[in-house]
């Protein structure tokens, strides 16, 4: 049967949506795709929630820089949202996800953490019946991408696999893609036609500026020091949508015949395919396209958070250099130019860490992902947060701090995480040897009286293990299960 696939996003920043888009398209046109539907759930919520959302953010990236940096390593660790907020979440998002239940999407894939909360609690509740995969748009992981049910989770790098790993989810439910990029970025261009069109020259090394989508004031300033670069070179400034910088940028370099001003333009994978060097933000989508061409990065203004830490792992691999002052930024690009060896090493391991097929591998793996949804009980949830605080499995854990991992007998898929003590409780009730490596059988008939297995489970643990349980049988007559894995022993 044809999937039905919805890509979710918030255009909080252009990044979340570049990456839906991506997405998207990779989607379209398949055989086994009957209809994609890609839609941005802060253009489905009130003005007030998507101005707090949107415009809140970028005032406090623009006033008070460390606040984000703090909320942002505050909500680091998984399952540590206030109640508070997951309400207010729900509340704003009423015709969400009444457009979401109308479009009856068999395949739902989130670029940003919002909606994939949203699309776990309908899967919860059961108003949904879908796969539901969450596409990362950053380097590193935030434990706001993690929710209580989810199909698969794809992530740029194999440390955010492991890290996901370490703290209790399973392997085979995490994939490292990368994170998507336009399609065609890596592939052989006419460099000499781009160059023509641009108005560039071929002998001379070619740096990019970008302001970003929105545009920043401190382009002017970085601009100006590169044209006071001595080494030849020649420079392209992208100024996104803000025309009060492309004007002043454009009366700034009026008479300089090696630099090009662009406002907003449609023209940034070429561009990126002939520069020689990037300047700008460390963006997730900015920076992995950056390293689907193999162009070295010189960091500006990293927002403190996602980031500052997308920059250290650009610096770790080789792919660029971190400009910390204002001041010294052409002091740094012109170090780079004179240096022959420097920047083709540099192009090499950002090509190293590139993924321009990112969007096409998830694509493939979600169409080919028929296995069920993974399943986190409030009890394993609270395991997993406190397993990722002390850094490693906790030591002495009791039972009902020790997590699990069910796996379904036939297959192997890990279906649910769990407790211990919850091992126990279904042990018990089922008449299982699932603490000694066998499997228990846990049917439709004996959930359909919750009154007995509530009664087991209540006293000593989560009963949200008996709706897991529920979701797990699905409408089969029963499933057969056994432990997978269990960590922290």
């Amino acid at each position: 049967m044809p999937s039905r696939v919805l890509v979710l996003s918030a255009s909080v920043g252009a990044g979340h949506t570049m990456a839906a888009d991506a997405v998207a398209a990779a989607f379209r046109g398949r055989p086994d795709v009957e209809e994609v539907m890609q839609l941005d759930v802060l253009r489905t919520t009130n003005e007030v929630y998507r101005l707090l959302y949107d415009d809140g953010y970028f005032a406090l990236v623009k006033s008070v820089p460390w606040l984000v940096g703090w909320g942002y390593d505050k909500s680091d660790q998984p399952f540590n949202m206030a109640r508070a907020l997951k309400a207010w979440d729900r509340v704003n998002n009423l015709d969400t996800v009444r457009v979401i239940k109308e479009f009856r999407p068999t395949t739902v894939v989130c670029t940003h953490f919002l909606p994939l909360r949203i699309v776990s609690l309908l899967v919860s509740q059961g108003t949904l019946r879908c796969s539901v995969s969450a596409v990362t748009t950053d380097y590193d992981f935030q434990g706001l991408w993690l929710s209580g049910a989810f199909t698969r989770m794809f992530v740029a790098r194999p440390e955010t696999r492991d890290h996901l790993v370490a703290i209790g989810v399973p392997e085979r439910r995490v994939t490292v893609s990368g994170i998507p990029v336009r399609a065609g970025l890596g592939q052989p261009v006419d460099r000499a036609a781009v160059l023509r069109k641009h108005r560039l020259r071929g002998d001379l090394p070619t740096v990019l500026i970008s302001a970003g989508a929105a545009g920043g004031d401190y382009v002017r300033a970085i601009v100006g020091q590169v044209q006071r670069i001595p080494t030849p070179h020649q420079t392209v400034v992208v100024c996104g949508r803000n025309a009060t910088l492309k004007a002043a940028i454009d009366a700034q370099t009026f008479d300089d015949d090696a630099v090009r001003v662009l406002g907003y333009t449609d023209d940034m994978p070429e561009l990126l395919d002939v520069a020689d060097l990037f300047v700008g933000k460390p963006g997730g989508l900015s920076s992995s396209e950056c390293m689907a061409v193999g162009l070295p990065m010189a960091l500006v203004n990293p927002i403190p958070g996602q980031e500052t830490r997308n920059s250290d792992y650009l610096l770790e691999e080789g792919a660029a250099v971190r400009c910390n002052y204002e001041t010294t930024v052409g002091t740094k690009i012109e170090g780079l130019l004179k240096d022959r060896a420097r920047l083709p090493a540099m192009s090499a391991a950002a090509r190293r860490i590139g993924y321009p097929r990112a969007a096409e591998t998830i694509a493939h793996d979600v169409l080919g992902d028929v296995d069920q949804l993974l399943w986190m009980t409030r009890s394993a949830q609270k395991a997993m947060l406190r397993v990722a605080e002390a850094g490693q499995p906790l030591e002495n854990p009791r039972p009902a701090r020790t997590l699990a991992i069910l796996a379904e007998a036939r297959s192997g898929m890990p279906v649910a995480v769990v407790t211990d003590d919850e091992v126990s409780r279904v042990d018990d009730y089922f008449g299982g040897g699932l603490r000694h490596g066998e499997e228990v059988t846990v049917s439709l008939d004996q959930l359909s009286r919750p009154d007995r297995l509530a009664l087991r489970v209540r006293p000593k643990t989560d009963p949200h293990l008996l709706l897991v349980l529920r979701r797990l049988v699905g409408d089969r007559p029963s499933v057969a299960l056994r432990i997978e894995r269990t960590a922290g022993v």
